[in-house]
């Protein structure tokens, strides 16, 4: 989620309007990034905390420990409902934006003879970092296709991944995230190298009979990536910016507008947000009900949230 950090470095430098002019106020965010990261404006500064992704930052979002957190609709959903690694505990979260899809990708190389979802049966995988919303994921497909104990699992990030494919210590490994992703087409690119991507989308039926209509089957064109040979059908789920039920309505009102108003710095950070639409937050992408503050802002533009 590194591009999303700085994308959350513009919203932050922009967000010193009159509301908090006399106030020093602090802006935690749970953003999954490697590395930390420290803005400082005039009365705002924001601070990007290392997280293993969308799990801990919804922890750290519902329990008052981050203002902010990035997850994937799927994870943010059984957080507010209490619902697998959130069993009895519903965290208070409300949505303020819905950000872009997260298309899941299942790689792999054609030197490790893998070819479709069925051949990872007794592979080495990658399934995705601790506390991310990418092995909550992957471990869903893998149920759909009846792989979730027959493959050898490993939990790496998505760099961290690469670096074991490169070293032929894995066969394959998950990553959600919106494309192209930087470390996958590190991998596209080594010398002698050819990945694949695997089709997954026919597991998608599966997945929200079992978890709810949080999925939808979409396509990785085979332009993203060099060395494709087709496009590769995916299950995605939505990203989505999340914080607590107490966020104070003029704080969340003011962050949503921020960056629907400066979505031209946004995608100068990273194309992926051409993709931030008013259209999202229509769709019942969302999964969680939105922030009384981004229901003022929406209605301001006319919309009627789901």
């Amino acid at each position: 989620m590194r591009p999303i950090v700085r994308l959350f470095a513009v919203a932050a430098m922009v967000l010193a309007v009159p509301v908090f002019a006399q106030q020093k106020l602090t802006l935690s965010i749970g953003s999954g990034n490697t590395g930390g990261v420290y803005y400082q404006v005039p009365g705002w500064q924001a601070t990007a905390e290392v997280t293993g992704g969308s799990i801990d930052n919804l922890k750290l979002v519902g329990t008052g420990k981050a203002d902010i957190g990035f997850s994937m609709a799927d994870a943010a959903w059984d957080a507010y409902a209490g619902n697998d690694k959130f069993a009895g505990r519903k965290l208070p979260l409300r949505t303020l934006m819905v950000l872009y899809p997260n298309r899941m990708h299942v790689v792999t190389t054609e030197s490790t003879g893998v070819a479709s979802m069925k051949d990872l049966a007794g592979k080495r995988v990658s399934v995705g970092s601790p506390g991310s919303a990418t092995e909550l994921m992957a471990v869903r497909v893998l149920e759909a296709y009846g792989l979730a104990e027959s493959v050898k699992r490993e939990r790496l990030s998505v760099n961290e991944s690469v670096n074991a494919m490169k070293d032929g210590k894995i066969d394959a490994f998950f990553w959600a995230g919106g494309v192209p992703t930087a470390a996958v087409t590190d991998l596209a690119a080594t010398p002698g190298v050819r990945i694949r991507l695997l089709d997954h989308a026919d597991a998608v039926d599966a997945m929200n009979k079992r978890y709810g209509p949080l999925y939808s089957r979409n396509v990785i064109p085979k332009s993203i990536y060099a060395g494709m040979a087709a496009d590769a059908t995916n299950a995605t789920v939505w990203n989505v910016l999340v914080v607590n039920a107490n966020m104070p309505d003029d704080v969340a009102y003011t962050i949503v507008k921020t960056v629907f108003e400066r979505k031209p710095d946004l995608v100068a950070v990273h194309k992926e947000f051409n993709t931030l639409s008013f259209d999202w937050q229509t769709n019942g992408a969302a999964a969680l009900p939105f922030h009384p503050g981004a229901q003022r802002y929406f209605a301001e533009k006319g919309l009627k949230l789901q």
